[in-house]
């Protein structure tokens, strides 16, 4: 079975509104075309498996919290299910969307686009046609909305503007309220807020003024129009709407400067005060804003990345802080008003911060520029990635966050790697030093360097963890260092052109060396770093990789081969013509088509699945593939991203960009040039950034398969994508017969035949079925039913406990299970140990976590108890000797108590 999109770590968040769930526990993150939920008090990510076309720019959250609106940059809109994980329903807005917001009635939703304001409809709970509905369309503002506020009790919404202006609009007709123009700014409106069951309104602007507006009319005030105008409006714009291709729903016009007589015995507002920000001078634009009504808590983000924490409406500073050094793109506060989330996209910061006990509850941050390479610690519980920025950031693969990041290094990574032990992480970096970091401390215990400077373009550790390996891209060398001492052993030089990529061999040492000299070299390392082997290539070698047996060698070339060799006997044993399967994109820029670009394209990274059957090969395009190795044919072919905010995303260029002057993409939207036209670099990957808006190339920097053999990643320009066997929705059969279904399985269990039950349960293959099937077996069965297990069935069982220790809380009971089959079946096992190991190196990890989180648990009650009992015992000494015998039972008793 497929691997499926499992998660994406390494991005936080990239641009967008940050929005908390009903419940204020978990967070929703834009990052890019995917949607993140951060759940807080679990401390656990999840990705959405869904993703729009375009990165997405606003999101907006039903009440219930049920339904999520999410819309890209062009204004397509996903209406997503946040309970079934799924989209329900697709909608074009044909312009780009500043903002969205549900009513808290979650009857209405408003969208903000170009000047004007759609009040749409929200989706119910039944089935329908078309989930999104127009109502009613409202003009007012001359330029482009931006914000939108709703009232409690969903009657009315304000609406802010580039104008420097902000509208009070109906959500019904009032019949006393007239629809007019809210002044008192000198800039943009970046947010307004009503009062709490008020119609009293706050309004914020870019230049960091605050307007306090007093209304003379509560919300009860507020009068239904007659009916008798309501059906004239409603028949006037039917009759408009059969004039327009475009349905527009009831047309809204609000007055910028009503006449008095038209104000009369009309909702008035009065602004009753005006507050400025940056009385100090030191503060830049104010870029977002977010107010909690019921605590009355105003909170204001600059663009310097100093937040302000506001008591309304005294305008009483509570706190100010500065969190980043970027602009804040995003502020949320959950429905308690205890949590404010902040969202810094210049450099993908994620931060919730709880002000009264003023602590961070999350603090994430991506990769600043694009992940270069990453890898897998032996259990499979951690990855550790590097970056362009310089940082190597050790991620938790369950919980999808990264709890450490090393910033020793002063220019980039280019390649990362554990040791055997799981607890030392290499890095290798363009600065000329190779870096050990101890996971335990969370230092950095050794640097290893050159003689003379050297750029390491690529590292390798053998299997004891004591010989690192790194090659230089200037001097053509491969540098050998002893961990346990840090010196330098040996300079191995031969290659004639730059180190592309190391690798040792997992049963012997021996070391591969691929250079764009095109050749393989293989290095004895017990026989004095002599060249054992040179294999030649018929062009320049990317790279190189061991099967997990140590018994074959993957190598691809630039000419988008990958060819396999047994390298005992120097003889090729196949190869895959692979440049046809990248499928690479054309970039906007492009003289020349997607298929002619193939041409000169190749793989850049490769590895082999845990097995040693498939091989994983990706490159400088969208598709990751797995080939099998034995039959040299493609299997599956990954599309990482469906993101065309990102460059060479499609295959062929829209002609509708095309002009007779070239393409539409050469004009830099605001460039300072006399022409606007700039011509970027030769060579640029990650775009140009001497432009005013530049598109990342999508591409695949390096691809790891997990040892348990359950799951793969791949660090892209998208972030660090996982991909995992999901297994729990597929129906599966091994040696599936007649007689096998759920009944006969429950009748033999019922006989107490649990080996015959557990045989039968594995042929029907469905999880559920074997849990209960297992879970039935008393515990003083286990032993018998172990002994009598057919081979075959051993291996499936153990794989079974090892995903069943990830969910059940039977923990004591699933362990005497492993312990007994291994018991058992050590032996037998022990014959197969390359085939089963990444079965072994599953079940590992999964008992691993656990002993972390109980041995820490334990360790506190331990501790906990001494502390306790050396209190009791020093009160005892003190005790004088007439203490009557029944205060001494009842001390005894609380220590007895506390054990």
């Amino acid at each position: 079975l497929p691997p499926q999109f499992s998660g994406l770590l390494g991005t936080v968040y990239r641009r967008g509104n940050l929005s908390f769930t009903r419940d204020g526990n978990s967070l929703l993150s834009p990052v890019g075309n995917r949607i993140s939920l951060f759940d807080l008090k679990n401390n656990k990510c999840e990705t959405l498996p869904l993703a729009t076309r375009l990165n997405i720019v606003c999101v907006g959250l039903s009440p219930d919290g049920s339904l999520a609106i999410l819309i890209d940059e062009e204004g397509a809109a996903l209406l997503v299910s946040l309970i079934g994980k799924c989209v329900i329903h697709q909608f074009y807005f044909h312009k780009p969307v500043h903002s969205v917001s549900f009513s808290p009635d979650g009857k209405k939703f408003v969208v903000a686009k170009d000047n004007l304001a759609y009040l749409y409809h929200a989706p119910g709970k039944k089935r329908e046609f078309n989930a999104f509905v127009l109502d009613k369309t409202y003009y007012g503002p001359y330029d482009e909305t931006t914000c939108i506020d709703w009232t409690d009790d969903s009657k009315c919404f304000a609406v802010g503007s580039k104008d420097m202006s902000t509208w009070v609009f109906g959500a019904e007709r009032w019949a006393n309220l007239i629809y007019y123009s809210l002044g008192g700014h000198k800039d943009v409106i970046v947010a307004c807020f009503f009062e709490e069951n008020s119609l009293d309104l706050y309004t914020i602007s870019q230049d960091a003024a605050l307007c306090v507006w007093q209304c003379d009319t509560e919300l009860d005030g507020l009068k239904p129009m007659p009916p008798k105008d309501v059906a004239k409006e409603k028949k006037a714009a039917e009759d408009d709407e059969e004039l327009l291709e475009e349905p527009k729903g009831e047309e809204i016009h609000g007055k910028a400067d009503p006449s008095e007589q038209e104000t009369r015995n009309k909702v008035k507002y009065s602004r009753v005060a005006k507050y400025f920000f940056n009385k100090e001078g030191d503060f830049n634009n104010l870029t977002a804003a977010a107010y909690h009504k019921k605590t009355h808590l105003l909170v204001t983000g600059f663009a310097s990345g100093i937040f302000h924490l506001h008591e309304l409406p005294d305008f009483n500073l509570i706190h100010s802080l500065s969190i980043s050094d970027q602009r804040i793109a995003s502020i949320s506060i959950n429905c308690t008003g205890d949590w404010i989330a902040f969202g810094c996209s210049g450099l993908g910061q994620l931060l919730v911060w709880e002000w009264q006990s003023e602590s961070y509850v999350l603090k994430q941050q991506g990769h600043f520029n694009s992940m270069v390479s990453l890898a897998y610690s032996p259990d499979g519980q951690y990855i550790v990635t590097g970056g362009e920025d310089g940082k190597v950031k050790v991620w938790n693969t369950s919980s999808s966050f990264c709890f450490v990041t090393f910033t020793e290094h002063s220019s980039g990574v280019t390649a990362v790697t554990f040791t055997s032990t799981g607890y030392v992480v290499l890095s290798a970096s363009l600065d000329g030093t190779v870096r050990a970091f101890d996971l335990h401390r969370y230092r950095n215990f050794r640097t290893f360097t050159s003689p003379r400077p050297s750029q390491f373009s690529c590292l390798a550790v053998d299997s004891s963890g004591e010989i690192v390996a790194a090659g230089s891209q200037d001097s053509f060398e491969i540098f050998i260092w002893s961990m346990q001492s840090g010196r330098l052993l040996d300079v191995l030089a031969g290659h004639e052109g730059p180190i592309s990529s190391l690798s040792f061999n997992p049963m012997k040492c021996v070391l591969a060396s691929a250079s764009w000299d095109k050749t393989v070299k293989l290095w004895d390392m017990l026989d004095s770093w002599r060249t054992k082997e040179t294999l030649i290539m018929n062009s320049d070698v990317l790279v190189v990789a061991f099967r997990p047996d140590g018994k074959e060698l993957a190598v691809a070339a630039l000419n988008g081969q990958i060819t396999f060799w047994d390298h005992e006997n120097a003889v090729q044993i196949g190869s895959i013509e692979g440049r046809h399967d990248l499928q690479m994109g054309r970039k906007e820029l492009d003289k020349i088509t997607a298929k002619q670009a193939a041409k000169g394209k190749s793989f850049t990274t490769l590895c082999y699945s845990a097995d040693g059957e498939s091989i994983l090969a990706g490159g400088l395009s969208k598709f990751v593939c797995i080939y099998n190795v034995k039959e040299q044919i493609l299997m599956k072919k990954f599309e990482i991203s469906c993101n065309y905010s990102l460059d060479a995303m499609e295959e062929y260029l829209d002609r509708r960009k095309m002009t007779e002057f070239g393409s539409m993409a050469l004009i830099d939207d605001g460039g300072g040039g006399d022409d606007g036209v700039a011509i970027p670099l030769p060579g640029v990957k990650r775009g140009d950034m001497s432009y005013r808006h530049f598109k990342p190339e999508i591409r695949v920097t390096c691809v790891r398969f997990c040892p348990t053999g359950r799951s793969w990643a791949a660090t892209t320009t998208e972030g660090l994508l996982l991909y995992s066997l999901d297994s729990g929705l597929i129906f599966d059969p091994f040696e599936l017969d007649i007689d096998v279904t759920p009944s006969n399985i429950h009748k033999t269990l019922r006989q107490k035949e649990y080996t015959m039950a557990i045989v039968m349960a594995f042929k029907l293959n469905e999880k559920k079925l074997i849990q209960e099937v297992i879970e039935a077996v008393p515990s003083s069965e286990i032993d018998v039913v172990c002994s009598s297990l057919p081979d075959l069935y051993v291996e499936k069982l153990l794989e079974f406990l090892a995903s069943a220790f990830e969910t059940s809380c039977h923990l004591e009971f699933y362990l005497i299970w492993s312990h007994k089959l291994l018991m058992l079946h050590g032996q037998k096992l022990k014959t197969r140990s390359v085939k089963l190991l990444p079965v072994i190196q599953f079940l590992q990890k999964s008992i691993q976590r656990h002993f972390e989180d109980v041995s820490k648990l334990c360790e506190w009650n331990i501790y906990n108890i001494k502390y306790a009992l050396a209190i009791s015992q020093q009160r005892g000494m003190k005790r004088l000797a007439e203490e009557t015998p029944g205060d001494e039972e009842e001390l005894d008793s609380d220590s007895d108590y506390l054990m």
